[in-house]
């Protein structure tokens, strides 16, 4: 290992990816981000990250990014699309290059971004294909790392608003089924750290907190912290399915959604931390991503 060589980040343009350049310079590793030729990298180049142009349906910008890389961190994701150009395809085609770009190019170790239970889950789309994308990688012989992180608690203020000013989380399905998250911060934490704990090629790592837990206790918790009421709110699973089949022949990402939300119903997307805590030496407890998730919020903790 030559600490000296860059580490490659696909995705980090994204919430996620941004995140994992920022853990990595904190660690003193120098960084290069791909970053596809019409997108604005103004913020990574001034937080002194090398930009590579390319685009991961391009093979040979992939292996020209990798030329002189000892690593590489994938955050990115198409089925999200936060970013303009993002599409399902992402996750087939470009994971598909990416693998063969890191083989072509003996790239020391590959960090996945993988989903959690995505080997139980052939129905839903998006969670399958980071499976298929974590067996090319054992195919192709390039030694990997594959974190599985739960849903990210976080991303409910992206798409609704501050939940805890509204006093009230909204979520698909039922409020009372237990389930696993994360934060952002951390899961980025641990895929910068990923790239250089020995021992760990060809492991598929679950991450989550110390206990599953429903949005209700969520509901419950935040509002221990915060000397208020919020409440919890789910949305039938039965609607989301029926808008799955309306608008699943326009618009796949609603079909896959409804299947994900499926299930979460199961009370199966519970991670295994055993591997978590041995390898990255701790795991967050419920209580305490919470208050921290409220007060990076903006919100005072009045306990």
């Amino acid at each position: 290992m030559n600490n000296n060589q860059p580490v490659l980040v696909v995705g980090g343009t994204g919430w996620l990816g941004g995140q994992v350049v920022s853990a990595l310079l904190a660690r003193g590793k120098s960084v290069h981000a791909l970053v596809r030729p019409a997108s604005d990298a103004s913020r990574l180049e001034s937080a002194g990250v090398k930009v590579v142009r390319g685009d991961m349906l391009d093979p040979a910008s992939l292996r020209d990014a990798m030329e002189g890389a000892d690593s590489v961190v994938t955050s990115a994701a198409g089925y999200t699309r936060h970013s303009k150009g993002d599409t399902p395809t992402i996750d087939t085609v470009g994971n598909r290059n990416l693998v063969e770009a890191a083989s072509y190019t003996g790239i020391r170790r590959f960090v996945l971004t993988s989903i959690l239970t995505c080997d139980q889950t052939p129905d839903v789309p998006h969670f399958w294909h980071k499976k298929l994308t974590e067996d090319r990688l054992e195919q192709l012989g390039v030694p990997f790392v594959a974190l599985r992180p739960g849903a990210f608690l976080d991303q409910l203020s992206r798409f609704g608003g501050d939940p805890f000013t509204k006093g009230r989380l909204t979520w698909f399905g039922s409020a009372r089924i237990p389930m696993t998250f994360v934060l952002t911060s951390d899961l980025a934490g641990c895929l910068a750290s990923a790239v250089d704990i020995p021992g760990i090629d060809g492991e598929r790592i679950d991450i989550g907190w110390d206990r599953p837990v429903s949005m209700q206790e969520i509901a419950d918790i935040s509002s221990r912290l915060l000397g208020e009421s919020i409440r919890a709110r789910g949305v039938p699973a039965a609607v989301i399915r029926a808008l799955g089949t309306v608008l699943g022949p326009f618009n796949p990402m609603a079909k896959d959604l409804s299947a994900m939300i499926d299930w979460f119903q199961t009370g199966r997307y519970v991670a295994n931390i055993t591997r978590q805590l041995e390898v990255f030496g701790g795991v967050p407890t419920a209580e305490d991503a919470i208050s921290r998730l409220v007060t990076s919020m903006g919100h005072t903790i009045k306990r």
